[in-house]
């Protein structure tokens, strides 16, 4: 029996260190003429991200190609659900552009899933990653990438374009899988981090916490990750988006975050982003 999700209000309120800037200053107005006038996605805006103040206020933004409506329906994700029928092979060269006129140093792709299409997205995916390199060559990548449904012909067509990074987030515990992420799995979305690697590429991936997981179940995954040949981990706290997502179980303390990166690279993690704020882009640049 699948277990619905618990939505609604937020059951606790939220502490003082989950405070975050305003988006101000020159950079950021910058980012929003850009993103505007290319008509282009960002997670940052769909996603709600809580960093988008600081980040296109140090003229970064993460990129979300493929449009901005998604075939899936997880439940703590703010990104719209739907069927987009748009397949806008423009949008690489859009990314592209506007990648090489802010001078970026390390971009950041991630997209939508699109399960309908016949190759889930892997073909506007590849475009991009191809054109960034071609227009901006010394602009270092990470692809924060879907898991194309098992089909791993797809996952080698992108991959083997050579992004620096390949990160695939697991976003939460075995135990929640269900209820979190009803359409995706969790051995797949291991796989796909083995097979990554085994390509010979630097693999990465994130976990929320505070949707009712135990201590041990974090050091679970963790470990599986591990094992699995994953680099990089992050590690942030989950915010309930709107009341029709997931409530907050509850606050992660910092120094439980920092308990957690401490163990993270006792395991052998390469880097862990661990605390309440960190999103899986969060300095993104450091994880080369």
């Amino acid at each position: 029996m699948i277990e619905l999700p618990v939505l609604g209000e937020e059951k606790v309120k939220k502490p003082s260190w989950l405070k975050v800037k305003l988006p101000i200053g020159e950079n950021y107005r910058r980012v929003r003429k850009l993103v505007d006038e290319y008509k282009l996605h960002t997670i940052c805006e769909s996603g709600n991200c809580p960093n988008m103040g600081e980040c296109w206020g140090e003229g970064t933004a993460t990129f979300m190609i493929l449009g901005n409506i998604c075939t899936r329906s997880c439940s703590f994700c703010a990104v719209a659900t739907g069927r987009a029928y748009t397949y806008d092979m423009s949008e690489p060269k859009r990314v592209a552009d506007a990648i090489r006129l802010m001078s970026v140093k390390h971009a950041v792709i991630t997209s939508v899933n699109r399960d309908e299409l016949p190759d889930k997205g892997a073909t506007v995916w590849a475009d991009t990653i191809r054109l960034i390199k071609q227009e901006s060559p010394s602009t270092t990548m990470e692809t924060l990438i879907p898991d194309f449904m098992a089909h791993w012909d797809l996952l080698y067509q992108v991959i083997d374009e050579k992004p620096e990074v390949v990160s695939h987030n697991m976003e939460t515990v075995k135990r929640l899988y269900r209820k979190v992420r009803p359409q995706a799995r969790y051995e797949r979305s291991l796989l796909q981090i083995k097979l990554t690697k085994e390509r010979g590429l630097r693999t990465k991936s994130g976990v929320m916490l505070g949707l009712g997981e135990t201590e041990q179940e974090v050091l679970e995954v963790m470990e599986d990750l591990h094992a699995h040949g994953c680099d990089v981990l992050t590690l942030g706290q989950y915010l309930q988006p709107t009341k029709m997502h997931l409530n907050v179980e509850e606050f992660v303390r910092p120094e439980q975050f920092a308990y957690y990166k401490e163990a993270g690279l006792a395991m052998g993690f390469n880097y862990v982003e661990s605390g309440a704020l960190v999103r899986s882009s969060y300095h993104a640049e450091r994880h080369i």
